[in-house]
C-alpha cells in the first residue's frame, strides 16, 4: 500500500461487454482506526479538470459495490484502514492513454469531533480546516494509463 490516498496499483480502464464504459482507481483510508461507509462523505472526482459526480462512481469494498446513497444506510460495513476502495467510475470510453491527473475528495465523520467541525468537512468545497490525524480531504495524484 502506498502512502498516498490516490493509488497507483490498479489504475486503469474497465471494459463491459467489450466496450470501454468508465475506469477504477484505488484509494486508501489514511485514519489509523477505520470508519463505517456510513461515515463516509463522498466527493466527486475530478480527472484532467473534468469533474465526474459522485452519482457516477461506486465504492467497492470487499467485493461489494455500493452507490453513495447505499453508503448513507451502511452502517455495518467497516472500511479496515489495511484495505483498499476501488472506486468504479462510469465515464463511456474511459481515460486516453498516457498522464491523467487525479483529484478525488472524501471526508469522514467522527463520534468525538464537535459538529461544526465536521461541517467544515465537505468533500466538494474547499478545504477550510486540515486535520493533520485525519490527512487532506482532497487528495491529487498523477497517474498513467499504459
Amino acid at each position: 500500500m502506498e502512502k498516498q490516498v490516490i493509488q497507483s496499483v490498479g489504475f486503469r480502464n474497465i471494459s463491459e461487454g467489450g466496450k470501454v464504459t468508465g475506469f477504477q482507481v484505488k484509494i486508501r483510508l489514511p485514519y489509523y482506526r477505520g470508519v463505517f461507509l456510513s461515515q463516509v462523505k463522498v466527493g466527486s472526482i475530478v480527472v484532467d479538470g473534468e469533474e465526474i459526480t459522485k452519482d457516477h462512481i461506486l465504492w467497492r469494498l470487499n467485493g461489494a459495490d455500493y452507490t453513495w446513497q447505499e453508503m448513507l444506510k451502511s452502517g455495518n460495513v467497516h472500511w479496515n484502514p489495511l484495505e483498499l476502495v476501488t472506486l468504479i467510475v462510469d465515464k463511456p470510453g474511459g481515460l486516453k492513454q498516457g498522464y491523467h491527473d487525479l483529484k478525488y475528495s472524501y471526508a469522514c465523520t467522527h463520534s468525538y469531533m464537535p459538529p461544526i467541525m465536521e461541517d467544515l468537512m465537505q468533500p466538494d468545497k474547499e478545504e477550510t480546516v486540515y486535520l493533520v490525524e485525519f490527512g487532506h480531504i482532497h487528495n491529487t495524484r498523477r497517474l498513467i494509463i499504459v
